[in-house]
């Protein structure tokens, strides 16, 4: 497995160094010159290891791991200092990092914390999937398929869609299902659901394929295997 590290550091020269060392050891590398640039790259795409200088321009690197902690994201993190007094690596780990490396400081032993700290980072959880027979749904991605053909699906019937099949085999009534995807239950009168549930259907059913949303009368509607 390629592992991607993000290495966050002003100083060009040892950006620039610790960039082809650890592209020559087989990782992927992406680079930041101070905070700012560092929480654009993370907002854009998570590293599976972060290299993070503690004197960036603002915000600095321990501004820069307390607001990554904050927001829940546990990507490793190892600091780098030129500062080696007992106190600023306390701040350093107080802030959220997982590991300190004092500058000047050997290559290898930087590779060997990544490695360390790449073995310790915790598996990311599996992607949520809900299937019903040949129907397939990622609600993370807000993706759907029947027969392996993805469905091209709006805002409402998505969630539509993802409502009953959580409930698959169960009977929703009207007044539910209006409750849970508009908010509001227009009353019995109200031909919204009805319509939303023709356009699934259409999506769905294609010629071939056996229906998956049945109507029960007088009560609502339920997704089921034919």
């Amino acid at each position: 497995m390629t592992h991607t590290v993000l290495i966050a550091e002003d100083d060009r020269a040892i950006r620039d160094s610790l960039a082809r060392a650890l592209m020559l050891e087989g990782y992927r590398v992406r680079i930041a010159a101070d905070g700012t640039q560092t929480l654009a790259v993370l907002a854009e795409q998570r590293p599976d290891v972060l290299v993070l200088d503690v004197m960036m321009p603002e915000p600095d690197g321990l501004e820069v791991c307390r607001r990554l902690r904050a927001a829940g994201d546990r990507t490793p993190v190892l600091m780098l200092t030129a500062r080696v007094e007992v106190p600023d690596r306390i701040a350093g780990l107080d802030a959220g990092a997982d590991d300190y490396l004092v500058k000047p400081f050997d290559v290898d032993e930087l590779f060997a914390r990544l490695r360390a700290l790449l073995r310790r980072r915790p598996p990311e959880p599996a992607a949520e999937v809900l299937t019903v027979a040949d129907l397939r749904i990622e609600p993370s991605a807000r993706r759907a398929w029947r027969a392996a053909r993805e469905l091209e699906l709006s805002r409402t019937e998505f969630d539509l869609l993802e409502l009953l099949a959580r409930h698959a085999g169960a009977v929703l009534d009207q007044a539910t299902l209006y409750e849970r995807i508009w908010g509001y239950d227009f009353g019995p009168g109200s031909k919204n659901l009805a319509v939303f549930i023709g356009y699934l259907r259409r999506k769905l059913d294609r010629p071939g394929l056996l229906p998956l949303i049945h109507t029960v009368r007088g009560v609502g509607y339920t997704l089921r295997k034919p």
